[in-house]
């Protein structure tokens, strides 16, 4: 029974066909299928199929993930993905998954497999240098942004000193706009008794440096310890960039740990748009950059990069017995030693493959487009009446609102909102500053262009309309 783990070519190829014509029918139609989708049972199907012995088959499969997985809910790989921070999977990188998989290489540690350990690390190397950082920099491709974020942390934490007993007196500096899983890391690094301190930001949305200044004269002052200012190379909320360069003139000063979170807007350096909007990254003692957004591969790709990649070693590495052979070979460091995973995915294979294969050139032109996709929906959205629309992107989010002549602004967004999503068409998702609700147009998807811009547009007037004449309660 055992043997059927092991399928015979013929098998396989029967596997592999149906596996690719489901995977060829859902991209043959994905210009027309809806970004987002609201089905009655929400994928509940997959209850009616518990695991079992015997097992379901192939076909039965595919048809239940088409029914219960590939229709509720969001569709992220739709280019009217224009919430959140899309990305949308490119197709040579689930062939790079395919083959990662197939050979099941283990990127760890250079010892079992040198060449999956070395394609990493030039990849690292890659967006070491896009950034600026010097041949000291170090860094690991992981999950996402979250645990990208938290190794950066860790090692800064550690850089600095921050010991328990320095944990008391230790300051942190961020804005609210700093996505939430920086500071869930600094939670589950231990340094939730440090004092936090939310810096205001310009009417852009971007960190005020007066303001840091003065916080941080203040808490040295008390004798307290500032350590650490977090920047935002693209906020999730408005997209803003925070003043990188003069933060890091202040950071010199205090001698601070200055961390960036450039998950969202870091491969923007790739076009000349970008590089006029993101100033002194090379600056910065670490950085988080995603693949899964900027340079559109599937969910699961991140990287952290710190720039004394020693201190990122001191605090990740390990030995342990059982691991004594890898010790044998060192030509290049390896990730496990410099990531808190040991076990790991492939992921190298899943950037590697596309980039060498297509080239840069159309990651550069995509990026660009979405600079200006984003520019033209900020001038085009004030076009319906009763619309109004946050400052100017740095990237490529806009923040706006509809504002009725009577009653309440948010009541109407609610409802404007929920009409959105059962039209589907475009999917967009909402956020709230100061205490008003506003949509985000948030243009990230490699296969978002200028009709799917101007789908949101007329959808948004439909929509408005709707919600004005109680069409939709």
């Amino acid at each position: 029974m055992s043997q059927v783990l092991e399928p015979d070519s013929v098998r396989r190829e029967m596997y592999r066909n149906q596996v690719v014509e489901h995977g060829e029918s859902f991209l043959s139609d994905i210009d027309t299928r809806k970004a987002y989708v609201l089905t009655p049972d929400k994928g509940a199907k997959i209850r009616e199929f518990p695991l079992s012995d015997s097992g379901i088959g192939m076909s039965k499969a595919l048809e239940i993930v088409a029914e219960a997985v590939d229709l509720p809910g969001l569709n992220p790989a739709s280019g009217g993905h224009l919430g959140y921070i899309p990305g949308g999977g490119i197709y040579l990188s689930a062939l790079g998954d395919y083959l990662a998989d197939i050979t099941n290489r283990y990127a760890g540690m250079f010892f079992p497999n040198p060449g999956a350990v070395r394609m990493e690390n030039m990849l690292v190397r890659w967006m070491a240098d896009l950034v600026g950082y010097p041949e000291t920099a170090s860094g690991t491709l992981l999950s996402g942004g979250s645990l990208a974020n938290l190794t950066c942390i860790v090692t800064a934490r550690d850089a600095m000193g921050v010991k328990s007993a320095v944990v008391p007196h230790a300051v942190i500096y961020l804005t609210n706009q700093v996505h939430h899983c920086v500071t869930k890391a600094l939670r589950i690094a231990g340094l939730t008794e440090s004092h936090v301190r939310y810096v205001p930001t310009d009417s852009n949305y971007r960190l005020d440096v007066s303001a840091l200044r003065t916080l941080v004269a203040e808490d040295k002052a008390k004798g307290l310890k500032p350590f650490m200012v977090v920047c935002s190379t693209g906020t999730t909320d408005t997209g803003a960039v925070d003043p990188v360069d003069q933060v890091a003139d202040l950071a010199e000063e205090e001698g601070l740990w200055l961390h960036v979170d450039a998950a969202y807007g870091g491969f923007f350096l790739l076009c000349e748009e970008g590089r006029a909007a993101i100033k002194g990254l090379e600056r910065s003692d670490s950085i988080v950059m995603d693949p899964h957004k900027g340079l559109f591969l599937p969910y699961g790709t991140g990287v952290a990069i710190v720039k004394r990649g020693d201190k990122l070693a001191e605090s990740h590495h390990y030995t342990a017995a059982y691991l004594q052979d890898t010790l044998l070979q060192q030509d290049e460091i390896s990730p496990a030693d410099v990531s808190p995973e040991l076990t790991r995915h492939f992921r190298g294979m899943r950037m590697w493959l596309p980039l060498q294969v297509h080239g840069l050139a159309p990651f550069k032109a995509a990026l660009a487009e979405k600079l200006w996709l984003a520019r033209y929906f900020h001038e085009q959205i004030i076009a319906i009446p009763g619309m109004e629309r946050g400052p100017f992107p740095d990237l490529s989010v806009v923040l706006f609102r509809y504002v009725p002549q009577t009653g309440d602004s948010n009541a109407f967004m609610h409802k404007l909102l929920a009409a959105i999503h059962h039209d589907g068409r475009v999917f967009l998702s909402s956020t709230q500053i100061d205490g008003k609700m506003f949509l985000r147009f948030a243009c990230l998807s490699f296969r978002t262009h200028l009709h799917t811009v101007d789908l949101c547009l007329k959808m948004l007037k439909e929509c408005v309309e709707k919600v004005k004449t109680q069409q939709w309660a």
